[in-house]
């Protein structure tokens, strides 16, 4: 098989003409960090590499991501988003949404765990930041503020996630039809 010959996981196109199947490329696929583990464990009981060459296949920042708290698998297959960004800071965190520095802060000495939603993060909210335990912001990428500063801390963060509208006089935001 081409995982024999290549002795990684592969991701092949393909095209059937005429009934008759032609193989137009492969190549090492793409996977997750769970997955990353789990082939090189299995390459490593199949005998189809050294247990040197599996610690070499799973990158560090695949570990890092695997170090974090993750929800359920079971869990978010019964879940239904509501909205997509971008997983900026890897983890999964749970709280009561607050929209400002200072609530999370305040909320976290009194033992609430929070999540710090703004429509984007600045200096000033470092403090905040380190009190969440996730961090939503609608504008923001990879390089953000949030961003750069949540993968600093640790901390998980949804950046960019343009579909929420943020109230921060109501303090409530809307999302997916649901305020």
């Amino acid at each position: 098989t081409l995982e024999n010959h290549y002795k990684d996981m592969q991701d092949m196109e393909f095209t059937i003409e005429n009934g008759k199947l032609f193989m137009l490329q492969t190549r090492n696929g793409k996977r997750t960090a769970t997955a990353a583990l789990k082939i090189a464990v299995d390459m490593v009981d199949e005998g189809m590499i050294t247990k040197e060459e599996a610690v070499l296949r799973v990158e560090p920042k695949q570990l890092d991501a695997l170090l974090h708290p993750q929800f359920d698998a079971e869990a978010l297959k019964k879940a239904k988003a509501i909205g997509h960004g971008l997983a900026a800071s890897p983890g999964a965190a749970c709280g009561k949404v607050v929209f400002t520095a200072d609530d999370a802060r305040d909320w976290k000495k009194r033992g609430e765990k929070v999540i710090l939603v703004r429509r984007e993060t600045s200096p000033e909210d470092i403090e905040g930041m380190a009190s969440a335990e996730g961090i939503l912001t609608v504008r923001g990428g990879m390089t953000s503020h949030a961003a750069v500063v949540a993968r600093g801390m640790g901390t998980c963060c949804v950046s960019g996630c343009g579909e929420i509208i943020v109230n921060y006089d109501k303090k409530q935001f809307t999302l997916g039809g649901k305020t």
